[in-house]
């Protein structure tokens, strides 16, 4: 893959028509930025570094750095943010720090950089330190939490359905997101008036005064996109290389959230449509590729609205696991086949044939867990944090209106039958019951004034932040280059698209970025 990106690097160089925004620039040992403490890096946690080569370890350091709970009034606090560096391996040759954020939000990106040599280019890693942290309430950056136990969580999260159909499956969830609401104003004390994509902005204005750059680099993925479109309008000025990779709509988002998660729900099902028609023209390589599979796939979850669909293990499945499954494998192309299997498995449960037994699910039996549609849902069950409603039920404008979201949930469900109500279910009826925050939201203007465009990467059949959006952050941010990739699964950075890396690396270290409409494929397609 190295070696790949490096000879693609060389032909992009010469072949495709480039503007130089910039150059880019060694850093000296520059002077510490006023206004900001400087980060006391230390030795990291060996646990913290598990999975990185213990030849590798000397090039880790660990902080925690405080910053204000409330950027207008200091005097509330402080809030500490846990923050690991992989330094740069070619320092004579360093550019400066590069941070990171998975997305979510809630998304932990403390650990980031122990895999770093998986998402970059080897330049990227010998001229940048490789910035990860956990921004504000979230998991080991003092995390905001609702609830004073697991189990207290367990006790109200649990009575939550994903896609609740029945009269008694609404009520029962609604009521549960109330009393969520209510624990969060009762236990999460003053950090749940403060916890906006400004505000997480304006702690990485911090940081990055604290580890001495006069500028930021950064790279941001999902929700992460949201921060840095907020950063590089709020600090213009002090904004290099800002890279976005599975862009939200950032006016949509912070104007109005019920469109914007009615929308969401469209994308989530046109990446259903394109998996499914994917399949059908691989049959041989698609389990589920035989016949219709957009029928096969429509009969299973029209049945799954009615009762539950029994394995012959014994495994149950319902229609909750069957939607967020199905959600969470679209984030990852890796999944598909799998999916296929599954799909296959559960159609020929409903259609059996003599001799035929159907396999065991390896994707769609998986515990179902509360949506957080912005980053793929995983099992884990644990209770860590409360963040991601934190920020969304701040950040997105939803009326405090819980009863319409049934009737909602309905029109949704009727235009996107898969994932309309479950998105009317997440953010929408989580949001409408949530206490009253902070007005600290950026909410425009988006057109930023920063020297250098903003890169931008969009897949054409991501789930969770439709291609539609990056077009539109493109537009509102005014200066920014959009790079399309004919790509299935959530962002694309990291492994995925040789193309796509090499770009991102031309333009951190050297601040070049394409012509635009460039288009990118990933290495590989889906049942190829």
């Amino acid at each position: 893959m190295a070696a790949h990106s490096g000879r693609l690097r060389k032909v992009l160089a010469v072949a495709a028509s480039v503007l130089v925004a910039g150059t880019g620039s060694v850093a000296s040992a520059a002077a510490q930025p006023a206004g900001a403490e400087p980060v006391s890096w230390e030795k990291c946690d060996s646990a913290d570094l598990s999975g990185v080569p213990i030849t590798e370890r000397h090039l880790f350091r660990c902080a925690t750095y405080p910053v204000p709970i409330d950027h207008a009034d200091p005097g509330k606090g402080t809030v500490e943010l846990a923050m690991m560096r992989r330094a740069a391996t070619s320092p004579d040759q360093r550019i400066g720090s590069l941070f990171l954020n998975p997305g979510g939000p809630g998304g932990s990106g403390y650990n980031r950089p122990t895999t770093a040599v998986e998402r970059f280019d080897p330049e990227v890693l010998e001229r940048f330190d490789i910035i990860g942290f956990d921004p504000r309430g979230v998991n080991n950056s003092d995390p905001l939490r609702c609830f004073k136990s697991a189990k207290q969580a367990e006790e109200v999260l649990g009575r939550i359905s994903s896609v609740p159909v029945t009269d008694e499956q609404i009520d029962t969830t609604m009521d549960a997101y109330q009393e969520y609401g209510e624990s969060c104003a009762k236990n999460a004390g003053e950090l749940l008036r403060h916890m906006s994509t400004e505000d997480v902005a304006r702690d990485l204005d911090l940081m990055r005064q604290g580890v001495g750059d006069e500028k930021l680099n950064y790279v941001g993925f999902s929700y992460g996109t949201l921060l840095g479109a907020t950063y590089v309008n709020l600090f213009p000025e002090r904004s290099r290389a800002i890279v976005l990779d599975g862009n939200v709509d950032p006016a949509l988002r912070t104007s109005d959230g019920v469109q914007y998660d009615r929308e969401r729900a469209q994308g989530f099902e046109l990446a259903l449509d394109g998996f499914l028609k994917r399949c059908a023209e691989n049959p041989q390589k698609c389990a589920f590729g035989e016949g219709d599979p957009r029928a096969k796939f429509d009969e299973i979850r029209d049945h799954l609205r009615e009762e539950p669909i029994t394995m012959p293990d014994g495994t149950e499945i319902t229609l909750d696991q069957f939607t967020d499954g199905t959600g969470s494998a679209l984030y990852n192309p890796e999944k598909f086949r799998q999916l296929a299997t599954d799909l296959q498995s559960l159609h020929r449960r409903l259609n059996p044939e003599p001799g035929l037994i159907p396999e065991l699910l390896t994707v769609l039996n998986v515990p179902t867990t509360l949506g957080k549609l912005d980053a793929a849902p995983d099992a884990e069950s644990s209770y860590v944090d409360d963040s991601y409603f934190a920020v969304n039920c701040t950040d997105k404008p939803i009326p405090a209106e819980p009863e319409r979201v049934a009737g909602i949930a309905a029109q949704w469900e009727a235009e996107s039958p898969t994932f309309g109500r479950s998105q009317a279910f997440s953010d929408l009826a989580g949001c409408s019951t949530w206490p009253e925050t902070s007005a600290d939201v950026h909410r425009g203007p988006w057109a930023h004034q920063a020297e250098n465009p903003v890169l931008l990467f969009g897949n054409s059949y991501d789930p969770a932040t439709r291609y539609e959006f990056s077009r539109r952050m493109e537009q509102q941010l005014g200066n920014a280059r959009l790079v399309t990739v004919e790509a299935h699964g959530h962002c694309i950075l990291g492994g995925r698209s040789s193309c796509a890396d090499t770009i991102a690396a031309n333009y951190l270290v050297d601040l070049q970025v394409p012509e635009p409409g460039f288009v990118c494929q990933p290495d590989e397609q889906p049942f190829s």
